[in-house]
């Protein structure tokens, strides 16, 4: 599912802020770049960045996918890492574009985006070599495993930078594995479905008595807090990105 990635060469990142973020959570993308930044990263985010198009690939309009890689292409045409503050933002990038191009005559040139896109943790982890995160945290944190990231190295170093907090303990969430229910376009063309999953995560997640709910995915978060919330439960959420940040807070 993970290509083989491009050597990191340099200081240099290049930022994908994510579209949802821009619209609803500019917090997650700041705290990332902060992170980016802490990991002693010169950070750029390109002007004119959109979407990486998962919606049209769900939606089965891979035309349009094609349109909206092709843009990205364009935008993050430096040859530093892209990295990307969403795992299912990432998955879209480094693993659907290359099957939606297949045949296609810039396949190579999109088969080269994907060694250089990154999920920020998995960067942090597995591009860096970073084991261990600085600070510290009194939280008990429920992780939810976006589906997007099942196959990556993203579920595996989200919990080595959480693990490696002090004060952090991990709450095991029943049946962590199975779906929220977003799953992009289809929380839309399939909402009865798609919010009686989410009830169920809902259910799964605060049995476990979490301080607060973190995830490399924000677009799940968002679905399962709004559940939550038109049930009359709190649903504390947080990117992954603002958990290390406050952590780090307090630090030289």
């Amino acid at each position: 599912m993970v290509p083989e990635r491009d050597p990191v060469k340099g200081t240099r990142v290049q930022m994908m802020m994510t579209c949802l973020c821009d619209a609803f959570f500019d917090d997650a993308a700041h705290a990332a770049w902060m992170c980016l930044q802490r990991a002693g990263r010169e950070v750029v985010c390109p002007d004119g960045q959109t979407c990486c198009g998962q919606a049209a690939y769900t939606a089965g309009d891979w035309p349009a996918f094609r349109q909206v890689v092709r843009h990205v292409s364009r935008v993050f045409a430096d040859p530093a890492p892209i990295v990307v503050a969403s795992g299912s933002c990432a998955a879209a990038l480094f693993h659907e574009a290359p099957m939606a191009f297949e045949g296609e005559p810039d396949l190579p040139a999109i088969q080269a985006l994907a060694r250089r896109t990154w999920e920020l943790t998995d960067f942090l982890v597995n591009g860096l070599g970073m084991d261990r995160w600085g600070g510290r945290l009194d939280a008990r944190i429920a992780i939810h495993n976006a589906c997007h990231t099942r196959g990556t190295p993203t579920i595996g170093a989200v919990r080595t930078l959480l693990k490696s907090i002090d004060g952090v303990e991990l709450a095991e969430v029943p049946d962590s594995d199975i779906c929220c229910g977003f799953g992009g376009v289809f929380s839309v063309s399939h909402p009865h479905i798609s919010t009686g999953m989410g009830r169920d995560k809902v259910a799964n997640v605060l049995s476990v008595s979490p301080d607060c709910i973190v995830s490399a995915d924000m677009s799940c978060l968002m679905h399962q807090r709004g559940i939550a919330e038109h049930q009359g439960q709190s649903y504390p959420v947080r990117h992954i990105a603002q958990v290390l940040r406050d952590a780090n807070r307090g630090l030289a």
